[in-house]
């Protein structure tokens, strides 16, 4: 079981939102001594998650279950969380996250709009039963900085597990 699972829920692996995430579930694992964090990249599940029985996304969902930390990431589409996440979050029965720390982790093109759908993100995980962290909203222009954001991320939320 790995600690802390990445999920990207950008349409398009490798994504700059997916580069933020993981460098977030990393800085979290190197604060916390624990393993390099196992990243489920929901745009290469493609139809499978729409496949009963597909294996990959069985194993996304298994992921999912048996982390103790989720770093769910997620770009601004029409105001919200994308599509792709949803239909994956959606196959997690009713409090499947409880007991696990979720951080929303949300990019967009300006700061309103990344504070309102990390705000529907963050209804959704706790939905599931999480308790959710401090998210992390960040405007487009400043993911030059991913590694420095998630450096900053990750003491943050350090300091304030460590209270």
């Amino acid at each position: 079981m790995s600690r802390i699972v990445v999920v990207s829920g950008n349409p398009r692996p490798g994504s700059r939102t997916s580069v933020l995430a993981i460098a977030v579930g990393e800085a979290l694992g190197e604060k916390t001594g624990g393993f390099p964090p196992t990243v489920i990249e929901v745009g290469e599940l493609g139809a499978g998650l729409l496949t009963p029985g597909d294996e990959a996304t069985a194993a996304a969902v298994t992921a999912l279950r048996e982390a103790e930390v989720l770093v769910v990431a997620t770009p601004t589409y029409k105001g919200s969380y994308t599509g792709v996440l949803k239909v994956l979050l959606d196959q997690l029965p009713a409090q499947a996250l409880a007991g696990k720390t979720a951080v929303p982790v949300v990019t967009a093109g300006v700061p309103p709009q990344a504070a309102a759908a990390e705000a529907l993100l963050r209804q959704l995980l706790t939905e599931l039963g999480a308790d959710v962290a401090d998210g992390l909203p960040v405007v487009e222009s400043d993911l030059p900085e991913t590694k420095a954001i998630a450096d900053r991320y990750a003491e943050a939320y350090s300091n304030r597990t460590a209270s």
